[in-house]
């Protein structure tokens, strides 16, 4: 395996130093051959040389690596964050990654939110398109910074795009058991845009007979996984309100910091990050929780077809929260560094 890492900022330094770490010690027990490339784009690097992204960099990471790991970006040193649209929403765009994938599992019942749920409620796959609507950035802004402002954004949405996540999360249901896929979208307000996704939503289910498919307002989708999130499998939905029902499902299974998430081409070289975001006031004081790191990096082998050592990554992650062997964000005592150590301890006792 050619992988690239871009550790970022923050705390996106301080997790990937750990997956890093936890590729090594399941490469070396599973016999992996991998090869790694640390790139330095981030704040720093803008700061120090202008330079958000090479003008090569996309086409060097469509070429050159199977995967891309991504720590985290953004720094209030650059007030626009021009360096992180340009790498991560620009990775996205140029790789053509229109699937965000979200499993939202949670390990142990302690971390469950919700009175009188268990981990068993909490067991559902987010499937957001990530390359469309509201983050296209088509609009602009008329007379800013007067009374008179006008901001316009337009929201794209092409048949092309919504066919093929909408395909992708029933053909994910129908390859790993799942019964019911779930389309969010807010066609009663929006009435143009999200007609599309009806439509399409009808006829694609129509090919799956065997799963349940159900609509609902986003709206009414938020209450619902905050009520019994055990009613859903699969749910598929927008780029933006993926942003936030992903965010939703990530306080479910125990908060931001043991959330992963693939950015997918299938077939194609991906991007595989934490979605905690970087922290810069934690930066380098050992106390990041580096498990959302670690199960991220568990997806990026199970994408490439190395479904032992991701297994063996995430059953350490559920034994050391059992444990208690963990950050204090998920009831653990351990910092950065030593929560990691006691993950390798697992991965090596068990493999």
């Amino acid at each position: 395996m050619n992988l690239a890492f871009i550790p970022g900022d923050g705390i996106g330094k301080d997790v990937t130093a750990e997956a890093r770490r936890v590729l090594d010690a399941v490469a070396s027990a599973f016999g992996l051959a991998v090869c790694v490339d640390t790139l330095p784009w981030s704040a720093d690097h803008y700061l120090a040389t202008g330079v958000t992204i090479p003008p090569d960099g996309y086409a060097m990471l469509r070429d050159q690596f199977d995967a891309v790991f991504v720590g985290a970006l953004g720094d209030p040193r650059v007030p626009d964050n021009r360096h992180a649209r340009d790498i991560l929403l620009g990775a996205r765009f140029e790789l053509d990654l229109y699937v965000n994938y979200r499993p939202v599992r949670c390990l142990d019942d302690r971390l469950v939110p919700l009175k009188g749920k268990s981990r068993r409620d909490v067991d559902l796959v987010v499937f957001r398109e990530n390359t469309e609507g509201l983050y296209v950035n088509i609009g602009g802004r008329f007379k800013a910074g007067t009374e008179d402002e006008i901001a316009v954004q337009e929201e794209v949405n092409t048949w092309k795009g919504v066919h093929r996540i909408i395909r992708h999360a029933f053909e994910f249901a129908q390859a790993t058991g799942r019964l019911r896929v779930c389309m969010a979208d807010k066609s009663n307000a929006l009435t143009h845009g999200h007609a599309l996704w009806q439509r399409v939503f009808r006829e694609v289910s129509a090919d799956y007979p065997l799963i349940e498919a159900r609509h609902l307002f986003v709206d009414a989708l938020a209450m619902f996984m905050i009520r019994d999130p055990a009613q859903f499998d699969v749910i598929v939905t927008n780029n933006l309100f993926g942003d936030i029902v992903t965010d939703i499902g990530a306080e479910l299974q125990g908060g931001l910091g043991m959330a992963a998430s693939a950015n997918l081409h299938p077939g194609r070289t991906s991007l595989f990050e934490p979605v905690h975001g970087s922290a810069p006031p934690l930066a380098g004081k050992n106390v990041a929780n580096p498990f959302g790191a670690c199960l991220s990096l568990a997806l990026l082998l199970e994408t490439l077809g190395h479904a032992g050592p991701a297994r063996a990554i995430e059953s350490a992650v559920e034994s050391c929260i059992a444990a208690r062997g963990c950050t204090a964000d998920v009831g653990g005592h351990l910092g950065t560094r030593e929560a990691t150590d006691m993950l390798i301890a697992q991965i090596q006792s068990t493999t």
